[in-house]
């Protein structure tokens, strides 16, 4: 079983025709860390839809001769994904395009929806005919359906957002508008901002914008429906509101770079205070504190300035490897993690270590990390973790839905200790995740069990593809 993470979106909107996809391609790359599965870009010229999809990453993906291939236009959205729902194929690469009676639409989508299997079959009841099995399709067809039907594609979205349960931060063009929708929950992260000539520019995480040379507006409300068109701006604020806010809390721990700024708060600044936080409840007599890279970098700042233990760098990340947390498989994960990081023998030779990571899921990779920094000549190694314990699955855009997968289920903070090979073990505290984000409006629900939504009856990660799999027996 893999876990993964959701997706990141991206879109453009420009007064005037320009190299509009090279704007995307950029837009991307910095929401690399996102997913690291498929990515692809739509442009729009003056209504006409060009595409390219393709598993890979951003520049495997796009080389300078498949960029040149894709036309200046005023509108284009863009796409990196790792699937929460659906299998590791071309056909569920994103954004998808749809034709329907009224124009096209091409739609990028980030997050999981929880009633996703009930739409799903409501869908081919009616006559539906599904070619990909991911959750933007079904979020697609409900788009097309209520745009057969009533006056204009931001009405659409907002009928379709009646029946959608769970995470959804879209990306959507039609070949006049422009088109942002965020949940109102706020699960996933969504923002938007303007260039110095006009162009604006939508996107999962705030650098994303200042990587293509857009100024931040603001972060997308919960709820709220942008349109972007020739006119300018206009906020539809129906579905505000009526929900409190509940972003997912493992966007600070974790998923976001720490350079963005999600509703207001800094990534960076969040999982420094998670060091801090950790080293108040989990002291200890130590030589040095380490980070893990990435992600658990700052919170080992954090620890070192509220403990007085210094830090150094013993931790070396190869760049060309992507994030083990997110692989597909575990052999692949086992394999990744072998030249993924190196120690600095003369950082940690002789010392007791205190090693700060962001998360433990199954052990697998903590239990490696604590080896080589053994193999290096760590005496000691006491591990700190920047969130509490997985314990519960998570049904909005996190892939992990299995508990007989999370260590935490299986066994005590001691045991855990035991397996990966550390001296000691301490997680934050799941009632300190306030004080680490600055507010109370996060959903920690894969720690603490507290879900939002209804929780699906069918909750496996592949329940599409096995779905199809007992449809072509039965032929």
């Amino acid at each position: 079983m893999s876990i993964h993470e959701e997706c990141g979106v991206f879109g453009v909107f420009s007064p005037y025709t320009l190299d509009i996809s090279s704007v995307v391609y950029y837009g991307l790359y910095a929401l690399q860390h996102r997913g690291q599965e498929s990515c692809g870009i739509v442009v729009n010229d003056d209504g006409v839809f060009t595409s390219h999809k393709d598993l890979g990453l951003v520049g495997e993906v796009f080389s300078r001769n498949i960029l040149a291939s894709l036309p200046s236009g005023q509108m284009a959205v863009g796409h990196v994904r790792y699937g929460t729902t659906g299998g590791t194929n071309r056909n569920n690469c994103q954004p998808i395009e749809v034709n329907h009676q009224k124009g096209k639409m091409a739609i990028a989508h980030n997050g999981n929806l929880s009633n996703a299997v009930k739409l799903r079959n409501e869908l081919e009841m009616s006559g539906a005919i599904f070619h990909t099995t991911s959750d933007t399709e079904t979020i697609a067809y409900i788009v097309t359906k209520e745009r057969l039907t009533c006056g204009s594609i931001e009405e659409a979205v907002s009928r379709a957002m009646d029946v959608l349960d769970g995470a959804y931060s879209i990306v959507l063009m039609s070949p006049q508008k422009l088109i942002c929708a965020r949940d109102p929950y706020g699960f996933r992260p969504l923002c938007y901002g303007k260039t110095a000539d006009g162009m604006y520019v939508a996107a999962s995480e705030s650098t994303a914008l200042k990587a293509v040379g857009a100024e931040v507006i603001r972060d997308v409300l919960p709820g709220e429906i942008l349109v972007f068109d020739r006119n300018g701006v206009v906020s539809r604020t129906e579905h505000c509101g009526k929900k409190s806010k509940k972003l997912c809390s493992f966007e600070y721990i974790y998923f976001a770079r720490p350079d963005s700024v999600i509703d207001g708060i800094p990534v960076h600044a969040a999982r420094f205070r998670a060091g801090e936080i950790l080293a108040k409840h989990h002291p200890i007599e130590a030589d040095v504190v380490i980070g893990v890279p990435d992600s658990g970098l700052d919170a080992a700042l954090g620890y070192s300035k509220a403990s007085g233990i210094p830090y150094a760098i013993g931790l070396i990340k190869n760049k060309y490897i992507g994030r083990t947390f997110i692989s597909p498989g575990q052999s692949s994960r086992l394999d990744q993690v072998k030249i993924k990081l190196s120690a600095i023998e003369e950082n940690v030779r002789g010392k007791r270590v205190v090693l700060v990571d962001d998360s433990i899921v199954r052990g697998t990779t903590s239990g490696r990390i604590v080896k080589l920094l053994r193999d290096a000549g760590a005496e000691e190694i006491y591990l700190r973790i920047s969130s509490p314990p997985f314990l519960h699955p998570c049904y909005y855009g996190t892939d992990i839905d299995s508990e007989e997968h999370l260590i935490a289920c299986r066994h005590s903070v001691s045991e855990i200790a035991d397996i990966i090979g550390a001296n000691a073990l301490g997680y934050l505290p799941t009632e300190e995740l306030k004080a680490m984000i600055g507010n109370g409006g996060y959903c920690s629900a894969c720690f603490d069990g507290c879900y939002p939504t209804p929780i699906p009856s069918d909750t496996r990660k592949d329940r599409f593809e096995q779905k199809l799999s007992s449809k072509n027996k039965r032929k």
